[in-house]
């Protein structure tokens, strides 16, 4: 019968058994999803603690296709009776339940690493936390059954350090040096966070340093309220049932929901059936219904813009000037606006042109500082970008051309299409300012590529005049007896303050 085989699962059961939709599928995407998953949270916990973040990533071959993985930070570190949590059990976290802008969202990745580690090696991680004058180093697995942490403490006592040490032994895995591998992450991570410093100490030994190029931490984003355009009735529903601090509806909104102020509660309540003054626990499913279809029917202020925080004009500019070094570099960044109607969201494109060491258009992807290199051809930022004409401005084949277009999307909530949090969904407002971003940056990309083709036809015209001054210097030295050499000099000079004018066509800004 049917209902025998009728059984629970828990999240970690899921997952094990689908693995790729974490990121781990192929050798190469396996480990550089693994190093993703500790460097964004090596950043996230250092910047909130307020420390310009230091990682160090190292290899080491064990054998074919199998690599320990050491990944240290200088953040504050974990107490001991989390790690376990962070390491070893899905959706436990510091990020999942908050409204506010970080580079992992789920909870899971952590977690998924050693996952994986158990999958294709047996073993579990080892996480060394120094915290509060203290460390504790203990080996961390997962119980797929419960999605309950396993952990063995190794050894503990006193520290003066601070910072987090996970190191684990990963099968089915490649070093790789292309597009897709470690080195190409760490270096794009680099390029959107040039307040930290990111080492590399590679399977053979070979130690690549990217360091920082700013020493001030980015702003800190804000955590906020959801707005009440951004909330649905099941939503309403579910944080009205779980209230326990205020007692009407009227208080429940004005403490839970942003812009939600005395007025608009009036406002709201003439909108609806039932009063104000009810539990919000007694709310019905009805009920909230009904509260969301008023939210729409009265006017809002935007969400709290200092909620999302981009990487920032200056540090794209430092960061592109020491790194790429390119003749041409414009930055646009858009105000914030919002998505599904109450979800914060903010795009910065920055556009480099004739990049010494690109030959081929390369479009980096990012979202909350975090480089996307997988699922580019399902994601909204590779569609808006090669849809974009850029003939028009006077790029003829951007993919044989020198350019790198860097776009990044700010949210305290990245619509990614999978958990694997590698491509952005094409929702519709995004899209759109996407669009008005690349063609406001492309704008500025045509003025420069127009710039420099009248300055090489101005230098052509230029050498063909030179070509007639001796002649002319030597004409004129017999009509006027003026000294030959002293013509020459003065026709050469009138020459080049009419066509070139001093200027060498670069920019940045």
């Amino acid at each position: 019968m049917l209902e025998q085989h009728f059984k629970e699962h828990s999240v970690a059961q899921f997952f094990k058994k689908n693995k790729q939709m974490l990121g781990f599928s192929g050798k190469v995407r396996s480990l550089t999803t693994i190093i993703h998953e500790y460097v964004t949270n090596s950043l996230d916990a250092a910047e909130e603690a307020g420390i310009l973040p230091d990682v160090v990533v190292e290899l080491q071959n064990v054998e074919a296709d199998v690599i320990r993985v050491k990944v240290s930070d200088n953040g504050p570190g974990l107490p001991k009776h989390l790690i376990g949590k962070a390491f070893g059990q899905m959706l436990a976290g510091t990020k999942f339940h908050r409204y506010v802008q970080q580079r992992g969202q789920q909870g899971i990745g952590a977690a998924g690493c050693t996952m994986f580690s158990l999958l294709t090696t047996g073993r579990g991680v080892i996480v060394t936390s120094h915290y509060n004058n203290t460390f504790v180093k203990a080996e961390v697995s997962i119980d797929f059954k419960t999605n309950k942490p396993v952990v063995v403490v190794l050894d503990e006592g006193e520290s003066n350090k601070h910072g987090i040490t996970v190191e684990g032994v990963f099968g089915d895995v490649k070093y790789d040096k292309g597009k897709y591998g470690v080195f190409e992450y760490l270096k794009r991570s680099a390029l959107s966070n040039p307040h930290a410093s990111f080492t590399l100490i590679e399977p053979d030994g070979n130690v690549v340093l990217f360091n920082r190029s700013t020493f001030s931490l980015p702003p800190k984003p804000k955590e906020v309220k959801p707005h009440p355009l951004g909330v649905s009735a099941h939503d309403l529903l579910e944080m009205a049932q779980a209230e326990r601090s205020y007692h009407t509806v009227s208080s429940f909104l004005q403490a839970r929901l942003a812009r939600m102020s005395a007025q608009k509660v009036k406002e709201l309540e003439q909108l609806v059936s039932f009063s104000f003054k009810i539990s919000p626990n007694a709310l019905t499913w009805a009920e909230c219904e009904e509260l969301v279809k008023a939210f729409k029917r009265v006017k809002w202020m935007a969400p709290a813009l200092d909620s999302v925080q981009p990487i920032g004009r200056e540090r794209i500019v430092s960061s592109f000037s020491s790194l790429l070094q390119p003749q041409f570099l414009h930055v646009v960044e858009r105000g914030a606006k919002v998505f599904r109607g109450g979800i914060p969201f903010m795009v910065e494109v920055a556009i480099a042109y004739d990049v010494p060491s690109v030959k081929k258009g390369v479009i980096m992807r990012y979202a909350n500082r975090v480089p996307l290199l997988f699922d580019a051809g399902g994601c909204a930022i590779t569609q808006v970008v090669k849809n974009t004409d850029w003939k028009r401005y006077g790029v003829k084949d951007f993919d044989n051309e020198s350019i790198v277009v860097l776009v990044n999307v700010s949210s305290v909530h990245v619509p990614y299409t999978g958990a694997g949090k590698q491509a952005i969904a094409d929702e519709e407002e995004i899209v759109k300012e996407l669009r008005n971003a690349l063609n406001q940056a492309g704008r500025a990309l045509s003025r420069y590529i127009s710039g420099v083709i009248r300055a090489k036809e101005r230098e052509n015209k230029v050498k063909a005049i030179k070509r007639y001054v001796g002649e002319l210097a030597h004409d004129l030295s017999q009509l006027s007896g003026e000294s030959e050499e002293l013509l020459k000099r003065y026709l050469l000079q009138l020459i080049e303050q009419k066509y070139l004018g001093g200027s060498d066509g670069k920019s940045v800004g």
